[in-house]
């Protein structure tokens, strides 16, 4: 057992809450389990032995407050974000602890910033969304390729994944964005979001080694379309995944990611990369890994080391190139995902 600060993990019986609990133990903090599902919680706590599970109903404010009692700090990895954010973040609040959760569920990120960015601020609260593969990863890359720019025209993430196997909650998201959005698609432009009606483009792009030129989907939109302009002054952020990842996880049919170690990684390989633009001159950063959702667990767990740790250079709501030290907090994260950052 780990003699660190307890952290509460909403979710943590999710494919993503258990190696947020894995890593967190590894890191000498004391996980508490918390979510919805009773017999879930029980299951994971037996094959954790000395780890305190907590129930708790988003629509039960008394139960969340007695989940995140005795923590420092809540990870929230319970989707949909659209429905657990804002309750989680509540309970956060009255007890006076830092939020931290791991969405990519766009509107819940917008909502997120909307309804409590100046309340964060009066409280002195720290609250973080989106500190995960999707959004925090490509917020720090944006804002490390950057460098001592203080503006820039256009920021590019393209997604080169070697597959998408989707998880049961990938797929809750996903049909929660489609009964938002409806036959619409998002895209970030002229400094706001925006729905629109017209064909998804596809296009190629040029990957670094080994993965060269690639077809990619176009305007394939993540939470960095939300977190990189939260405090980047750039009107045009756009994002590209692989054609064929791209088609893996919005198919009916396609399985779960299924693991092939011991830590229950998945085969999964993945190159981000992110061009930040300004004139005719181009930054990049490179980022290699394994398994988007394993991965999202350093991420988050090294997002609450720092807060808890005084690490941080805000305070309220902040994306995670924001309130870190953006090179600094890549370089930690080296065991897990390898960035190169190139400023020409």
């Amino acid at each position: 057992m780990g003699t660190g600060p307890a952290v509460a993990v909403y979710g943590a019986y999710g494919h993503t809450g258990r190696f947020v609990v894995a890593h967190l133990r590894e890191r000498g903090f004391v996980p508490v389990l918390a979510g919805r599902d009773p017999g879930k919680l029980r299951a994971l706590a037996a094959s954790r032995p000395g780890l305190d599970a907590r129930t708790a109903s988003v629509d039960d404010p008394a139960a969340l407050d007695r989940a995140l009692a005795g923590t420092a700090a809540v990870i929230n990895c319970a989707g949909p974000f659209a429905a657990t954010a804002a309750p989680v973040i509540e309970a956060a609040l009255r007890a006076g602890i830092p939020y931290v959760d791991v969405a990519a569920e766009i509107e819940a990120n917008v909502d997120t910033f909307a309804h409590f960015t100046d309340r964060a601020r009066a409280a002195g609260a720290v609250i973080v969304p989106a500190m995960a593969f999707y959004g925090g990863l490509g917020d720090l890359m944006a804002t490390a390729a950057m460098g001592d720019w203080t503006a820039a025209d256009e920021v590019h993430i393209a997604y080169g994944l070697s597959s998408w196997h989707p998880t049961a909650g990938t797929r809750a998201t996903s049909k929660v964005a489609r009964q938002r959005r409806g036959s619409r698609r998002l895209r970030y432009a002229d400094g706001r979001l925006e729905y629109c009606d017209d064909a998804q483009p596809t296009l190629q792009w040029p990957f670094p080694e080994p993965l060269g030129s690639r077809a990619v989907m176009g305007e394939f939109i993540m939470a960095d379309v939300v977190t990189i302009p939260s405090h980047l002054p750039v009107p045009e952020v756009h994002n590209y995944m692989t054609v064929e990842a791209a088609r893996q996880v919005t198919a009916p049919d396609t399985p779960e990611p299924a693991a092939v170690d011991d830590d229950g990684r998945s085969a999964q390989t993945f190159l981000v990369d992110a061009v930040v633009r300004r004139g005719d001159t181009e930054r990049r950063a490179v980022a290699r890994g394994r398994d988007i959702y394993a991965v999202t667990a350093p991420l988050a767990v090294e997002a609450v080391h720092r807060i808890l740790s005084g690490r941080t250079r805000a305070t309220g709501l902040a994306s995670a190139g924001r309130i870190f030290d953006a090179p600094d907090f890549l370089r930690a994260l080296s065991p897990h995902i390898l960035v190169e950052v190139h400023h020409g």
